[in-house]
């Protein structure tokens, strides 16, 4: 099979009020992407076409080489999705679970699937609808985690976890990947979870791709910037991005090839993927 776990090309989705236009990516097997931007910006729109949860207008992606159109079944069953609404039926218990796997996954290791239950003190006689979040969450994970994917798609799954609970989850995606041969395409709010364990991120806004690159590419390719009011020429402002003045300063991302415009008094660090984020969307708004 090919070098890369999830191939996507010229992914596009059309609807009254949005559009997703023509998203394209490679996401290398043995590594973990984040795919980040705001509400609405066409993050779920996009994970859903590549589980094949929605039927795209355009495009096409392949997980592993395997292509949906030509073998859906096993398409599938490289893909372990895990959302923010489960979808259990809320009376099930865990023996139904493990029925639901045995009938539908035929990679699913039950006794694989048990170890995790004991290992995460998930109840045997409590219904579905009695689990807290956490419990939910990582019943989503069991079953994912005991087939044979090679892609797990995460969307906002992390989503009103406890930071412990969170902790387990990334070490959990770390471990997944370990082999090299399988890969984790992470949306998440909670850019600071991207920040430990994402290797690559791609930023959507509006429908739009702006941009799909290597957390280190983007922390030598942008600087956070901060000075006091009178570092803030006219000159300065044309190399500032997502500018945010206070009274008695402001703080801005450049380019790192920009720094050399700037006053030597101004304050130069390494950004975090929240920062870089953050100041990009408020650019792009404040430019419509």
């Amino acid at each position: 099979m090919g070098e890369n776990a999830l191939t996507v090309r010229g992914l596009c989705k059309s609807y009254k009020d949005f559009s997703l236009k023509e998203i394209s990516f490679t996401l290398p097997k043995g590594y973990i992407m984040g795919y980040v931007g705001r509400n609405g910006a066409g993050k779920t729109t996009t994970l859903g076409m590549i589980a094949h949860l929605i039927k795209a207008d355009g495009g096409v992606c392949t997980i592993d080489g395997i292509n949906y159109k030509e073998q859906p079944v096993a398409y599938k069953e490289a893909i372990g999705y895990i959302g923010d609404s489960d979808g259990f039926m809320p009376d099930f218990k865990l023996k139904h679970i493990r029925t639901v796997c045995r009938d539908f996954y035929p990679t699913f290791r039950e006794q694989e699937f048990d170890a995790y239950m004991k290992k995460w003190k998930l109840p045997e006689n409590k219904k579905i609808k009695e689990f807290s979040r956490g419990m939910k969450v990582k019943l989503m994970f069991a079953m994912a985690l005991c087939r044979d994917t090679k892609l797990l798609i995460l969307d906002e799954a992390t989503n009103g976890l406890d930071p412990m609970v969170r902790q387990e989850i990334l070490e959990i995606l770390q471990e997944y990947i370990a082999d090299g041969e399988r890969s984790v395409l992470f949306s998440t709010h909670i850019l600071s979870d991207l920040e430990q364990i994402a290797d690559y991120v791609f930023f959507i806004h509006n429908g739009a791709k702006v941009f799909c690159e290597t957390k280190e590419e983007l922390q030598e390719e942008y600087m956070i910037v901060k000075g006091g009011r009178e570092d803030l020429d006219g000159k300065a402002r044309k190399y500032m991005i997502g500018l945010k003045e206070t009274g008695v300063g402001f703080e801005a991302v450049i380019k790192s090839d920009d720094a050399a415009y700037l006053s030597r008094e101004c304050v130069f660090e390494k950004p975090s993927i929240d920062n870089i984020v953050i100041h990009m969307i408020r650019e792009m708004e404040e430019a419509q």
